[in-house]
């Protein structure tokens, strides 16, 4: 509820005024209460843009917390740490109890060869990394990478989970989640890992493209999982500059952007705007993360989850929504490359 101020709320610090405009929600059974809007950590590095501005991505994400935003997250396959790395510094000047904030393990290299390690001894290692990267003695959220890319679960269940668990044992994290993009997959983990997974992050998958989540989201709620809504613009496909050279889209899913981006230009609003929006209308999501690497972006989507749409972005929305949107869209085919990964068996 929009108004009252939360836990994470400190005095002098954040701007009071935009505090009790944001929307705070529970996240599911953690006791969290997190920020409509998150700040995505991907963004927060060359990842997107190989002239990614680091001094401008520290102020982006001091201002982001000061507006109230208070979930965070990372993972060190962002930059390869570069992105951890950035907020580390970031956060040396913000007060510890103003944000919560969450990292990854099992995805680290670029090579695919290199790319995912979900084995203990590695899982231990990149949270001790973590820790050290982001300056931090506690990290609030500990998730598994990319569940949907092992050939079986019992990977994800019997080595990298166990080997997090320790940490939420010894104090280090609070709460374990996971991450994919497959919802099928998502949905079978935590119903497997029941009470030992909290948090589900779901990216791509409810946006003006793709409403898959929707099928399980009865489903993540019965299981008491918070449900973190990630990527409202498609991995920048979504929004007028249009998304980098790597985005896993098909040839078709790329012209509709295209066209979506040229309608918008046209008519002088922002499609990542009109995005974020859609996306934020999700019910049963705790908090909607989104790439904001400049104070700029992030402006854009703070209008967009503390204002809404001027009278003209809703008329254009709607446009889209009829005539361009027409369909859903998925990259799907991006999980089946990555499945050439081959996990180590359990032992």
């Amino acid at each position: 509820m929009a108004g009252a101020l939360p836990p994470t709320y400190v005095l002098g610090f954040h701007d009071e005024q935009l505090v009790r405009r944001m929307e705070y929600r529970k996240l599911g059974q953690t006791g969290l209460r997190v920020s409509k809007l998150a700040l995505g950590g991907a963004a927060l590095s060359t990842l997107f843009d190989k002239d990614f501005d680091v001094e401008e991505g520290i102020r982006t994400v001091q201002q982001a917390i000061k507006s109230g935003v208070n979930y965070i997250d990372t993972a060190p396959f962002y930059g390869q740490g570069k992105s951890e790395e950035l907020l580390g510094r970031a956060l040396k000047d913000v007060p510890r109890e103003a944000y919560y904030i969450a990292t990854k393990v099992a995805r680290y290299e670029l090579d695919l060869r290199y790319m995912f390690d979900y084995s203990p001894q590695k899982t231990r290692e990149s949270v001790e990394r973590s820790l050290k990267l982001l300056g931090l003695e506690h990290i609030d959220v500990l998730q598994v990478h990319d569940v949907d890319v092992p050939n079986s679960l019992d990977t994800v269940l019997y080595e990298t989970i166990p080997a997090l668990e320790e940490f939420v044992k010894a104090k280090k994290a609070r709460f374990i989640g996971i991450t994919g993009y497959d919802v099928e997959v998502l949905k079978e983990c935590a119903e497997r890992a029941r009470g030992r997974v909290h948090i589900v992050l779901s990216y791509g998958r409810y946006t003006l493209l793709d409403n898959t989540l929707l099928r399980h989201m009865n489903a993540f709620r019965e299981l008491n999982v918070g449900v973190v809504c990630a990527s409202a613009q498609a991995l920048g496909l979504l929004t007028n500059t249009g998304p980098q050279p790597w985005h896993p889209g098909s040839e078709e899913l790329l012209g509709v952007g295209r066209r979506a981006a040229e309608i918008c230009v046209q008519r002088g609003v922002e499609l990542g705007k009109l995005a974020a929006y859609y996306s934020m209308q999700l019910n049963g999501a705790a908090t909607f993360l989104m790439g904001m690497p400049t104070r700029r972006q992030l402006q854009i989507n703070l209008d967009a989850a503390l204002y809404g749409l001027t009278g003209a972005e809703q008329e254009v929305l709607q446009y889209l929504r009829e005539n361009v949107f027409k369909k859903t869209y998925s990259w799907g085919a991006t999980i089946t490359t990555l499945k050439t990964f081959k996990p180590k068996p359990v032992k």
